[in-house]
This record gives C-alpha cells, structure tokens and sequence, in this order.
C-alpha cells in the first residue's frame, strides 16, 4: 500500500497506532475474531444488484475459459507418467498465512490472505515442500532419513494477484507441480539429479501430448544457474544426457535471466513450446 494512502486511512481513523495494534498486540485468534465481526457486518449490507456487479468486474472470481474435459485429460495424463516416480496428491485450496513470504520469500501482497490464519494457495510447490518437509519429520520415527526420498506432485487451481498486461490473463488458473526432497547429499548432488528428473518428466508429458494431437511442433529448455558455479557440472549431468534422451528439443543456458532470482536462489529452469503458428509460449 503506497505510504501516502496508508498516512491518510490512519489519520481519517484518527489512529496513528492502528497498524501496530492490528499486527502486534492482539494476537492472530484475537485478530481472526475483531476481522470476523467487521466482515460479518459488511456482509450483511450486501445486497443482490451490488453482488452481481462484484461478480461482473472482480477479476479474481471471472470463470476460466480454459476446457474442464482438456484439464481433465491433461491431468490423467501427467498423473499417469509420474506414477512410478512422483505420488499425486490433492492439495487444500488454503495454506497457512505467510506460507509465500517465508518459503519463497515473495511479496505477502502476491497472495489472497484471508482473516482465518491461512492464504489462497498461489504456488502449490511451496505446499508441496511443506508437505514432503513433514512426511521426512515423520520418517524420523520409523527409519533414517538419509535414505528417505519423498517425491510429490499435484495439479491445483491458483490464484495470485498481480495484475497481467495480458487481458487473456486470469488472476486463477491450474498448474501441475513436483517436488522433490531428500537429504542433503553435499556437492549439490540430491539436486542437479533431481532437476534432471524433474525436466525428464516435462518433457516425455509434452512428447506424450504432441503425439496425441496436440499442437506442439518443438520444445525449449532454457536452464539459468545464478551462481555461475556449476555451469560444466549441469552441462555434464543434466543438459547433455537430456540431449541424447530427447534429439528434437532445444537445450541451452540461459545466464542473462533476473528474474526468479530470489526464489529460486541457484538452478532453475523454463520450458517453452512452440505451436503449429510458430509463437512460442512459456510453460
């Protein structure tokens, strides 16, 4: 919120404290009960002709335009080339509050908060990292985690709030994820060979599609490491194997990507295809 409407709000309320009130003296259920009552209240002054008109210009409630049945089929589809290496699993449209600003360290602002302690899921990887985070806690009782290796994956609906340039851009839309988590094998081992993994996976999805119909005529896969430090070793272990596994795709480095940087830290990756009108989109 820009500094001059938040000095505004706190002087028509005449409570220059009220931010520090709201988020450090009452506590997060004494917080949930004060928000409760003030949005019981401005529910029940919402009449039918102003529910309609939010209906019709809120950009975060608008239906997709996307096809059920093609979701649908996509879904079966990655769920079914990832049994033997990922469990799919169904994730809660809500995480808990702060889970995109402590796990991905991103702006709280990108994510629908709401008044009960949780967000609207905006990245279902962070869920699945908590998720795989909990289940290696939990082998601890039963076995030694260094052995332990949990790989997950989901498609979920999202919902982020930055606003797009693309007016096709809807604020919610569905993205299938993985996750992988293991110990910390030293040298970045666990994950350059769980990246390879993880694009193996796009790929032979993508491959899959192609053959089925779909307009994809060849694909990209632009790999980014932040660090400049393990250039030869994601050439060697990664690139180049994935070069002789898939002949028609592109592979290549791309050291001059900024953005992610925070989120991603070291490695990461984007996948783009081309369509049968030759424009390139980025998966």
């Amino acid at each position: 919120m820009p500094d001059k409407l938040l000095q505004r709000l706190l002087r028509d309320a005449a409570a220059p404290e009220l931010i520090e009130v709201l988020s450090e003296r009452l506590s997060l259920s004494d917080l949930q009960s004060l928000l409760l009552e003030v949005y019981k209240a401005r529910a029940s002054q919402v009449r039918p002709s102003h529910l309609l008109e939010q209906y019709e210009r809120n950009r975060f409630v608008k239906p997709s335009q996307a096809s059920p049945r093609t979701l649908l089929e996509f879904d079966s589809l990655a769920f079914e080339l990832c049994a033997s290496r990922f469990e799919p699993i169904e994730l809660s449209p809500v995480c808990p509050f702060g889970t995109v600003s402590c796990v991905s360290n991103l702006s709280q602002n990108n994510t629908l908060s709401t008044i009960r302690g949780t967000e609207v899921l905006s990245d279902s990887t962070n869920a699945l990292a908590l998720e795989c985070a909990v289940r290696r806690r939990d082998a601890l009782k039963h076995m030694d985690t260094k052995t332990k290796i949990v790989r997950l994956c989901a498609s979920h609906r999202l919902v982020r709030t930055q606003k797009s340039q693309n007016p096709a851009m809807l604020a919610h839309f569905r993205l299938f994820a993985l996750c992988s988590a293991g110990r910390d094998e030293g040298d970045y081992k666990f994950e350059t060979r769980e990246l390879a993994e993880h694009i193996r996976l796009y790929l032979t999805l993508l491959g899959t599609l192609k053959a089925r119909g779909y307009a994809i005529q060849r694909c990209r896969v632009a790999l980014t490491d932040f660090d400049d430090r393990r250039l030869r070793r994601l050439e060697s272990e990664v690139l180049s194997p994935l070069r002789n596994e898939y002949a028609e795709t592109l592979f290549e480095f791309a050291q001059e990507r900024t953005t992610g940087r925070s989120y991603y830290g070291t490695a990461c990756f984007h996948i783009y295809v081309k369509s049968a009108q030759n424009e390139e989109y980025q998966i």
